[in-house]
């Protein structure tokens, strides 16, 4: 599958990042040892240079990953004696590009995890990556019930106190309608209600687009199920088991999340409504930290919250196109290539999976994908405009 790339693709990547963008440009005696891994190991930014294909990533068998932790273990030393040898101006030049360097680092361990089942889903003996922990709370869920906000002009994006992400800025305000948002994220039982419908065979539900990727990718239910004897099994990273109804569906696509949306007789939230939401929310859930690698079901402390589930678990769809805010412009050279050129035919995600780490989120944090893709823990929560 073009979009997942193998394990050690991504350490060495995460390594070049450094190589390019703080060893060529304030080491100037700097020279690589290998100048080929700037060919090999370049993701997607043009202005660096050119890039081997990433369909094919999968057929490099060099370096081994023996060759690459060397590799990663020689760019952190002339980091490391970079940064201990610069004066204090020349530091604070470095230091935002060492910490977009590291928070791009994070968007790769999530996508090692991602890849990784990926991958292990394609063996017919569904390999356990961990097994599962058992203490883990499954049953039945709390109804799901949906909390209304008023009409308000709320501001959105990030104030710069901190890291973010130059698509999450600038901050401005925006005018939220009255609506209203679903208490939890959808559940693999509400899902298969939907499916036991005919969610798959009703073209009303569905975008003209994702009525074409129905049919032409012969989906019937989400990435990872699987029917075995008239019963829904699905693969997770603990391995191959049925699906348990109280969990989060996850591993759909925006056009699965739209037509589940529209047979419920809801909608999917816009960013905005998300992020006015989540304003005065603890980051709080079930992220990488947990180890649990696949989303929980709602916990029985979820009574005492209006909205549960906003972060961790699954990344939502939103209806939202991944589009600029107002005043948005991308930085120059091959670092502005790092969100602003995919701002076209993609949408919006937010809160965070099992997959993220707590210390990447923010309710800023907007994640994108194009609306025909499932590998990611993905998910729904509904939205609805005032009756």
């Amino acid at each position: 599958m073009p979009d997942v790339s193998p394990t050690k693709w991504h350490l060495a990547h995460t390594t070049w990042f450094f190589e390019t963008f703080v060893l060529k440009k304030w080491m100037p005696r700097y020279r690589p040892e290998v100048p080929e891994y700037a060919y090999l190991f370049n993701s997607y930014y043009n202005a660096a240079g050119d890039m081997h294909r990433r369909d094919l990533r999968g057929l490099i068998s060099r370096p081994t990953v023996e060759e690459t932790h060397r590799y990663r273990s020689s760019i952190d030393s002339y980091v490391d004696n970079l940064l201990s040898a610069v004066d204090e101006k020349l530091l604070a030049e470095i230091e935002p590009v060492v910490t977009l360097g590291i928070h791009h680092e994070q968007q790769h361990q999530e996508l090692l995890l991602t890849d990784i089942k990926h991958v292990l889903a394609q063996n017919p003996l569904y390999p356990v990556f961990r097994e599962r922990k058992s203490d883990l709370e499954t049953g039945k869920v709390l109804p799901q019930h949906f909390v209304e906000f008023e009409e308000t002009t709320a501001q959105i994006g990030h104030d710069g106190d901190g890291f973010s992400y130059d698509n999450e800025g600038p901050c401005h305000r925006a005018l939220v309608p009255h609506f209203s948002l679903a208490s939890r994220v959808v559940t693999n039982g509400e899902y298969f209600d939907f499916i036991e419908a005919g969610g798959y065979t009703r073209p009303e539900f569905w975008l003209s687009l994702g009525w074409i990727t129905v049919n032409e990718q012969c989906w019937q239910a989400p990435l990872y199920w699987v029917k075995r004897d008239g019963a829904w099994w699905n693969f997770t990273l603990s391995g191959f088991r049925p699906v348990e109804e109280s969990e989060p569906v996850t591993h759909v696509s925006y056009f699965e999340a739209d037509a589940f949306a529209n047979w419920s007789g809801a909608r999917l939230p816009t960013e905005f409504e998300w992020e006015r939401a989540a304003t005065d929310l603890s980051i709080e859930g079930n992220f990488v930290e947990s180890e649990h690698f696949h989303p929980q079901a709602s916990s029985a402390l979820a009574q005492d919250r209006d909205l549960d589930q906003m972060f961790g678990d699954v990344w939502e769809w939103t209806r939202s196109a991944y589009a600029p805010y107002p005043g948005y412009r991308a930085g120059p050279g091959a670092l502005g290539e790092y969100n602003g050129k995919f701002m076209c035919n993609q949408y919006v995600l937010r809160g965070g999976s099992c997959a993220t780490s707590r210390t990447h989120i923010r309710r800023t944090y907007r994640n994108f994908f194009p609306p025909e893709k499932r590998w990611q823990f993905t998910g729904i929560r509904l939205a609805r405009d005032p009756s």
